[in-house]
């Protein structure tokens, strides 16, 4: 694992703005950039999911926005749904929503989604229309280039870089000899 420099360090912190899940003061701290319609990150969302069932309270899961424009074209309206969601309380919902139905995320699929989830409709659509929250994607886009990410998914174990293999029982392991 890549050991970032202290500029670095401070950035892969937990912030004020970040989406997650578990204790801040868990001796694991798992930062995820992640792209919704990147079919790797979908897999690595499995993952982590089988990994904080097994893990609890032992482990504190970032996660962060790194829509890839370039190549995922509904990306970025993606990662801003999800933060429009994040404004009612739903972000974590709309995370696993995105992930599940990735190859669905049309403007319509993502008013459908709002709706299941019970927010209000008119204020997730003039978010979206407004782009409210492209600041707060471009935050954690501008983290991670500031950290090295270049694609998705990059992990973070405790502020090191993971570039292992994408399987359960390997980031498992890492998880775990970090967490010491």
């Amino acid at each position: 694992m890549e050991q970032p420099s202290y500029q670095k360090r401070s950035l892969l912190t937990i912030n004020p703005h970040d989406h997650l899940q578990g204790a801040i003061d868990a001796p694991v701290i798992l930062i995820e950039y992640s792209d919704y319609q990147c079919p790797y990150c979908a897999e690595v969302h499995k993952m982590i999911k089988t990994i904080q069932q097994r893990l609890d309270h032992q482990l504190c899961f970032v996660s962060r926005h790194f829509p890839q424009k370039q190549f995922h074209f509904q990306a970025q309206k993606a990662a801003e749904a999800a933060e429009a969601a994040a404004a009612q309380g739903k972000f974590w919902q709309m995370h696993n929503i995105l992930f599940e139905r990735q190859k669905f995320l049309s403007d319509g699929n993502l008013l459908e989604y709002a709706n299941e989830l019970g927010l209000d409709l008119h204020q997730f659509l003039r978010a979206i229309a407004e782009h409210q929250y492209a600041d707060r994607v471009a935050q954690d886009m501008y983290s991670g280039k500031q950290c090295g990410v270049t694609y998705t998914p990059t992990l973070f174990i405790n502020g090191n870089r993971y570039d292992d293999a994408w399987e359960v029982e390997r980031l498992m392991t890492a998880i775990l000899s970090q967490g010491k």
